[in-house]
């Protein structure tokens, strides 16, 4: 794209919209298509893809498409009708989860999702505190940036409200407890304890547990062993309703044979939230309860999402699955995410400022550091290596507290080559070739 173009278009985009909007890189792209894992901008140049978990089976697949104009074209209404597709899409989603989760309710987006979560374990504990871990982001509403530490403790936040406790993030690599193992994970575990027991004691005791499986915004950490089910033990013990944000880590991104983190880990939630890659990019959440948290929620006032569960959502959602099952994305999951991991790790031999690489199927974290052994973040780095790759057709971004975090969270349709192709970008613009 033509510099002038691209000015044009930043000049419009600055008068147009809010300010407080983000755009990735230094040099703005111009994405005008997307297939598969792949992105291609106005000129035509094609980038590597390896952040856009919205697009969760590939970017336009074909019979995602499809179904969604088929539909579209046939009727698209709301729940107060009947319809096949809605009920499909519901039997089918909760097929997904363990046992007792089998009530949805079906919403626009993983906020609004995370919304009813709450609305959800409030009615059913009657207790309006809530407990997060350090650094969590769960939407972007009033309420959820109340709940949110990545948030409320960053710029232009104001602070903790009185109803929000908060857990230490279980981070083996630079947390307070270090290393991978189950004494690591019990220490984090009893920490969290301790968080329940000091807002009980101050007369606010915790009725809702929000947590992510594998914490994303705060730098993809994967927790050490036997750590989820020992907090949703004593999340439980105080009283608590769990509720798990699998907006960016469920749906088969961990890998097969799991379609959900917190089953991989080991857990099973009260409450599972979910949103955009069940969607791929058709606006979709959904929340999968108990039967009995839906009938303590059910108090005579109703509930209903105009657009939730419309006929041409439960399309999307339908073909969704189908892709995933009939492309076995989960195995591409875990083999294209395990020689990721590996051919990463490799890295950090020879590039020092690799401090941990980490993840589980294709959700990936890279930190960087200024010195391995002090592991000071460097988020400066990170964000010029990110600019490196960008310059290579590789898109990455960075997350954690220090931004020091290089995400990768792919299309599931990544392949083989594109696996490759990350670890030897990364490789170079390590090497400052």
């Amino acid at each position: 794209m033509k510099a002038r173009a691209a000015e044009s278009l930043l000049d419009r985009r600055h008068r147009l919209l809010g300010p407080s909007l983000s755009l990735s890189y230094r040099s703005p792209l111009h994405i005008v298509r997307g297939r598969g894992a792949h992105l291609y901008d106005a000129d035509g140049i094609e980038y590597l893809d390896c952040v856009n978990n919205v697009a969760h089976v590939g970017h336009a697949h074909p019979r995602v498409v499809e179904a969604a104009a088929r539909q579209m074209a046939e009727l698209n209404t709301n729940t107060r009708y009947l319809h096949e597709k809605v009920l499909e899409y519901a039997e089918r989603l909760t097929a997904t989860l363990p046992d007792p989760l089998e009530v949805a309710f079906f919403v626009n987006s993983g906020s609004e999702a995370n919304e009813l979560g709450l609305r959800l374990a409030r009615a059913a504990s009657g207790r309006r505190d809530v407990l997060v871990l350090d650094v969590a982001y769960h939407g972007n509403t009033g309420g959820l940036v109340e709940v949110s530490p990545y948030k409320f403790d960053g710029p232009g936040g104001s602070g903790r409200p009185e109803h929000v406790h908060v857990a230490p993030l279980p981070d083996p690599y630079r947390g307070i407890h270090r290393g991978r193992t189950p004494e690591t994970g019990a220490a984090y575990a009893a920490d969290l304890g301790r968080v329940l027991d000091d807002a009980a004691a101050a007369g606010r005791p915790v009725g809702t547990f929000l947590v992510e499986p594998i914490p994303g915004t705060a730098g993809h950490v994967v927790p050490p062993p036997g750590y989820l089910p020992a907090a949703f033990a004593a999340a439980r013990a105080a009283g608590a309703v769990i509720v798990a944000d699998e907006v960016q880590t469920g749906f088969g991104r961990v890998g097969e044979p799991w379609w959900w983190a917190a089953e991989a880990l080991g857990a099973v939630p009260d409450v599972v939230t979910m949103g955009k890659p069940i969607g791929n990019g058709h606006p979709i959440g959904a929340v999968v309860t108990t039967r009995e948290i839906a009938a303590r929620f059910a108090n005579g006032m109703e509930y209903f999402s105009t657009f939730g569960g419309n006929p041409v959502s439960a399309a999307v959602g339908l073909a969704v699955m189908d892709v995933v099952e009939d492309e076995a994305l989960r195995t591409n999951a875990r083999h294209v995410g395990g020689r990721l991991l590996e051919g990463l790790d490799g890295l950090r031999g020879r590039h020092p400022e690799i401090g941990d690489v980490r993840g589980m199927g294709l959700f990936i974290g890279v930190e960087i550091v200024r010195e391995p052994r002090s592991r000071e973040p460097d988020g400066a780095r990170a964000g010029a290596l990110v600019e490196a790759a960008r310059r290579r057709n590789v898109l990455l971004s960075t997350d954690g507290r220090a931004h020091n975090v290089i995400k990768i969270k792919p299309p599931l349709v990544l392949s083989e080559t594109d696996a490759d192709q990350i670890v030897d970008t990364l490789d170079a613009a390590l090497a400052g070739d």
